[in-house]
């Protein structure tokens, strides 16, 4: 078994490189929609950390025995017919989601089960490459906005500040905020549930945890995202030019680390409250 493992690692890296080749025409677009959409700008780091995890286990890929099963030709010949249909279609999720369908299945082919169920977590993560279709993108993003704005509203009141809001645009004394899709949160929703996902993986073993903290990503992004808003029209009423440009850029990945402080935050308090709970028994 040991003079046939190199053999079979040295058959998927080239199998691997293929279906890379094979689906070039796909995977380009996609690194170059993560350079020019600031809502994916987490894309680059998404197969770095998959494949770090993935070199995390090497020693239990090791002791793995390889074991070939047909279904993941089978596995690798609907992410086939995936492409296809998303060519003929121009739909670009199932299209970019097809690859990471086939690389399943090229794994699960040439060493069997157990491997995939080994790599899972690092293959799921690669799904956070692709951004989300445009049509669940479209019913996500205004909502979401009306969420910061209402948000936003209801803050710059409780600071004596005179506001009116007209569904995503906020009227203010000395100047007009409109929430567009740019700041609707969507971006940080993104990027924090990835982060999430990665920091429960390596800073916490329990499972419901981890599952906690991926659920509250949503409550945090969109309370981080109305914060934004509400500190763009408290600034704006003092000098309406931080509204944009550096300030603006500025404030989004400060909200978004303040983002991330929170989640750490709720982190803590959780193995905290769990500790407490069992110290009573």
């Amino acid at each position: 078994m040991r003079s046939r493992l190199p053999w079979t690692l040295i058959a998927t890296a080239w199998s691997a490189a293929l279906l890379i080749g094979c689906y070039a025409a796909v995977l380009r677009p996609l690194v170059a929609q993560w350079s020019n959409d600031e809502d994916m700008g987490h894309g680059f780091f998404v197969p770095l950390v998959a494949g770090y995890i993935a070199w995390q286990k090497r020693d239990l890929l090791r002791k793995l025995h390889p074991s070939p099963s047909w279904w993941g030709l089978a596995i690798m010949v609907w992410g086939a017919l995936q492409l296809y249909i998303a060519a003929v279609g121009a739909e670009l999720f199932l299209s970019r989601t097809a690859f990471i369908i086939s690389a399943a299945g090229l794994v699960v082919f040439l060493l069997g089960w157990q491997y995939l169920r080994a790599l899972a977590f690092p293959v799921f993560l690669l799904f956070f490459m692709v951004p989300i279709p445009a049509v669940i993108y479209n019913n996500i993003t205004f909502p979401l906005q009306l969420v910061a704005s209402r948000a936003a509203e209801s803050a710059l009141g409780l600071m004596s500040i005179p506001v009116l809001r007209h569904g995503n645009i906020l009227e203010l004394p000395q100047q007009t905020l409109s929430v567009v899709e740019a700041c609707s949160g969507i971006r940080s929703l993104l990027s924090l549930s990835f982060l999430s996902l990665v920091y429960g993986y390596f800073f916490e073993s329990k499972r419901w945890v981890r599952v906690a903290l991926f659920a509250a990503t949503v409550p945090i992004a969109i309370a981080a995202n109305a914060g934004r808003v509400t500190l763009a029209g408290l600034a704006g009423e003092f000098r309406p030019e931080l509204v944009e440009g550096f300030f603006h850029s500025a404030s989004g990945w400060v909200i978004f680390m303040v983002a991330m402080a929170l989640l750490v935050a709720f982190h803590q308090f959780l193995n905290r409250t769990w500790e407490a709970t069992r110290g009573r028994r």
